[in-house]
């Protein structure tokens, strides 16, 4: 940063010497109906890494390394001490992501919004050279998908999971539940990994062919996004660990495989795609970097679709 928190904006340094052909990458993201279980748990303190997560595993995808991060934070009213939880959470978030928190914005909405509840927004920029952007262009039949485990459900399909638990009170978000070893609560605020280190130190040392970040849509819809219009993503179920935290919301919401698949992470909230002869390479880097990896599936003729197998 150029200048101290507190003024009217935030100012960076671009180093733009370090690259021939800078290209600067952005996403903005939040957390979504999530916000209403930590309203609910009064637990204020991971929202804010879900934040992060949503916006620069959304850059990270193209390769780019994220650079500054602002967040907008609507509440209610202002109560120091959750904002503080908040931001805290959004602070770690981005060293986490070895970016910059340089500003951001807390507006008081009152009338507006009720006294307990509140919104997250954030905006994200990263940078990467021009040539080594990640396309897609380069895949071929028989590549194959990596899938990073995810830390649980991350920040999608909470209005359906809510419907499915009938959540209105802490309460029910504190019932034990022996299969999750822990509350529904806490299970459901457990925060978005972030991808952003292993996915840079791919780039920087193996040849990556594409990558999605699995968010709204699931595994289906996200994975889809990126594949040529030639080619489908055969998955192949069970050869990554589910949570079961999956298992419970199949079950108790009665939801069709297909309906799990196009809602959830299912277990992977980043999905790579290699070469075959850059398999194992690619698995000891995400070793390195503290990921659980997985081979999920191979690249076959088709029409840019998933098939579950």
């Amino acid at each position: 940063m150029l200048d101290s928190i507190g003024g009217f904006n935030g100012q960076y340094i671009l180093d733009a010497n370090a690259y021939h052909q800078p290209v600067l990458v952005s996403a903005t993201d939040g957390v979504g109906t999530k916000l209403k279980i930590a309203q609910l748990m009064n637990k204020h303190d991971t929202v804010g890494i879900d934040l992060v997560a949503m916006v620069v595993n959304d850059i990270v995808v193209s390769g780019a390394k994220p650079l500054f991060f602002l967040d907008y934070l609507a509440i209610g009213k202002l109560v120091p001490k959750k904002v503080e939880n908040i931001v805290a959470g959004i602070a770690q978030g981005c060293q986490i992501a070895e970016c910059v928190l340089i500003g951001g914005e807390t507006a008081e909405h009152p009338g507006v919004m009720t006294e307990d509840d509140y919104d997250l927004a954030g905006f994200g920029v990263g940078i990467a050279e021009r040539n080594q952007i990640i396309k897609t262009s380069d895949l071929v039949e028989g590549d194959l998908a990596i899938g990073l485990a995810s830390s649980g459900l991350h920040s999608n399909g909470f209005s359906l999971i809510r419907k499915i638990f009938s959540i209105q009170d802490q309460q029910k978000l504190e019932t034990q539940i022996s299969s999750l070893k822990t509350n529904l609560g806490d299970e459901l605020l457990r925060p978005t990994r972030i991808y952003v280190k292993a996915i840079l130190n791919l780039v920087a040392n193996c040849q990556i062919k594409g990558v999605a970040h699995i968010t709204g849509g699931g595994i289906v819809g996200n994975i889809s996004r990126i594949l040529p219009k030639d080619l489908d993503l055969e998955l192949q179920f069970g050869s990554w660990f589910i949570p079961p935290i999956f298992d419970l919301i199949e079950q108790h919401g009665q939801i069709e495989k297909e309906e799990m698949f196009s809602t959830f992470n299912m277990g992977v909230g980043m999905v790579v795609f290699v070469s075959p002869d850059k398999k194992e390479a690619a698995l000891k880097l995400l070793v390195e970097n503290q990921e659980q990896p997985y081979i999920i599936g191979t690249l076959v003729p088709g029409h840019g679709e998933v098939r579950l197998s």
